[in-house]
């Protein structure tokens, strides 16, 4: 009974088209941000941050990039992997190039470098899509995976051929190397998934985000009524592409530390971070939430479950992770293609009306 929207009227067109227009849900929303701020780096530590909550951080900024791209723009891309190295590469070079500069300044950057990337292997895009638009993207993969292996300006003439984040601080405290404490390489990852989740859920709901559900829709449509398809397919792979930026910057500098291209950004990540996007809900800020936490949550649970409490060998329990990914990537395209997201809209609708029928 406590999730009503009697007595909770509207004033405005403004108050009616926020993004939360219940209170419940805008009061939920506080208490997550105050619970995620204020109590979490207090009792947070070491095996918290780097098994569950830097990776969730990380990935669903990746996420948020890619659903822009593919759920919103409808163009899709198998790239998502290579756009996180040019990030990830970009901040290293700015790292070492740039020591004094602020680490805001270098994420921020190694987005704006990433956009550009996304731009110009989004041209293809204006002349094909769907399965093509797939396959060019995926070259695009290949192509930047080569590109960071066999040119050694990018990672600094190494020997060993990997980039290793030198220790930077905020205001500090130490945030990269080896000494950052857990608390503050998270506080660093929040506030950066928070920006990138309020200007995505602004700009979807803006008037870009409509040119973009209209090239989704129906693009030729879209273009008689007057949307400019370069404009808004350039603007979805710039956007899209500095959020994935970003992703990899800190994903390397904040994460790993350390960093082979070959391994941490391959095509494995690519189709990783799409099947976030498929499970949590295409077209859904909140689904790439709920697709990040699933898939990085779900490693954790079948090890404690399977490998430590029941005595499963491990590569059961790493080839059964591959099934359930597998099973519910292919029961949310035929069934719920809206993922984990049309099922939360689902409940809440429920809970509005409980419990009466209608």
């Amino acid at each position: 009974m406590f999730y009503r929207e009697a007595g909770d009227f509207k004033t405005s067109y403004q108050s009616d088209s926020q993004t939360f227009p219940i209170k419940f849900d805008r009061y939920r929303y506080y208490v997550v941000l105050v619970v995620a701020f204020g109590i979490i780096p207090f009792i947070i530590n070491d095996y918290w941050a780097n098994s569950l909550l830097l990776p969730f951080l990380i990935y669903a900024i990746a996420a948020i990039g890619l659903n822009i791209l593919v759920g919103y723009c409808g163009q899709v891309s198998l790239g998502t992997g290579g756009f996180m190295a040019v990030g990830a590469y970009s901040c290293y070079k700015l790292m070492t190039a740039f020591p004094e500069t602020s680490m805001f300044i270098h994420v921020i950057l190694s987005g704006g470098i990433t956009a550009i990337v996304g731009v110009l292997f989004g041209l293809p895009s204006l002349r094909i899509k769907g399965f093509y638009l797939a396959v060019a993207t995926l070259a695009a993969q290949f192509f930047l995976v080569w590109l960071f292996n066999r040119v050694p300006w990018f990672y600094n003439y190494s020997a060993s051929g990997q980039i290793n984040a030198p220790e930077r601080d905020v205001f500090g405290i130490i945030i990269t190397g080896p000494n950052a404490p857990a608390w503050a390489t998270y506080l660093f990852c929040l506030i950066f998934l928070t920006l990138c989740a309020l200007i995505a859920r602004n700009l979807t709901r803006g008037t870009m985000g409509r040119t973009w559900m209209a090239i989704r829709d129906m693009d030729i449509a879209a273009e008689i009524i007057g949307v400019n398809p370069l404009k808004a397919k350039m603007t979805a792979f710039a956007v899209s592409s500095f959020f994935v930026g970003i992703s990899g910057a800190l994903f390397f500098a904040l994460y790993l530390g350390a960093v082979e291209v070959g391994e941490a950004f391959g095509i494995q990540k690519s189709f990783l971070v799409l099947f976030m996007v498929i499970i949590g809900g295409l077209g859904s800020i909140f689904g790439s939430f709920a697709g990040a936490a699933f898939l990085v949550l779900l490693p954790v649970v079948l090890k404690v479950v399977g490998a430590d409490m029941l005595g499963w060998p491990t590569d059961i329990v790493a080839h059964l992770q591959l099934v359930i990914v597998g099973g519910l990537i292919i029961v949310f395209l035929i069934m719920e293609p809206h993922g984990l997201a049309q099922l939360w809209r689902v409940a809440k609708e429920k809970l509005r009306l409980w419990p009466f029928p209608h």
